[in-house]
């Protein structure tokens, strides 16, 4: 596939995939139009690379569809220079994204295996100096940078961590699926030292969290 060809397959992935579905932040639709998502899956799934699903990327994870990262990106209302944390950087696709919309992203993978490709591709393609990856719990976030303007999760846990909650920002938005066998997207939305409020966002589909925030931790 040639760049030119490349580059039409991304914007029509964001005009009919994305943009015909409801999302409309402006600057989530460039970005989603400027990371070339084909660059994140493994080689052989490369021509489906801009389908309207999740794809495998190995060890038990996957990349999520195209539509849900946009949708939680725009969820997570992120500005410039906001402080983010992502839970589940897989291959570093939504950690791109978030990268382009000019957030300072601390990024937790579970998978040791995944973290040194993310990290080398992500710098590869120039985002380096504005993500730090490291293989982590994402359960317990990362307390020595919080707080955090936003926080996205691309993976269920049982019920809302009680650490990820706790290192919003006032005003900073979680953004979770949450459930086992039946999982709800959630917002969640830190209104004051110890007030949050919750919206549903979508149904989802997402492999489970795994470590402590995959035992149940009870922060509901």
């Amino acid at each position: 596939m040639t760049t030119t060809q490349e580059q039409r397959e991304r914007a029509r992935m964001v005009e009919t995939q994305i943009a015909d579905r409801g999302v409309a932040d402006p600057r989530v639709l460039a970005a989603m139009r400027r990371v070339p998502r084909r660059l994140f899956v493994p080689e052989r799934l490369r021509d489906e690379a801009y389908c309207d699903h999740a794809l495998p990327i190995g060890h038990g994870a996957t990349i999520s569809q195209p539509y849900v990262v946009a949708a939680m990106t725009e969820a997570a209302q992120i500005e410039a220079g906001a402080r983010v944390l992502e839970i589940g950087a897989g291959s570093g696709y939504q950690t791109a994204v978030l990268a382009e919309l000019g957030a300072e992203v601390y990024a937790l993978e579970w998978v040791a295996d995944l973290v040194a490709p993310a990290r080398a591709r992500l710098a590869a393609l120039g985002y380096g100096d504005r993500v730090d990856l490291r293989r982590g719990d994402g359960g317990l976030g990362w307390p020595e940078r919080a707080p955090f303007a936003a926080i996205l999760a691309a993976a269920a846990a049982p019920a809302i961590p009680a650490a990820l909650r706790e290192q919003l920002a006032i005003g900073g938005r979680l953004v979770l699926p949450v459930g086992a066998a039946a999982q709800e997207l959630l917002v969640i939305r830190r209104e004051g030292a110890r007030s949050f409020s919750t919206a549903s966002l979508m149904p989802a589909r997402f492999v489970p969290m795994r470590g402590v925030a995959g035992a149940a931790d009870a922060g509901a």
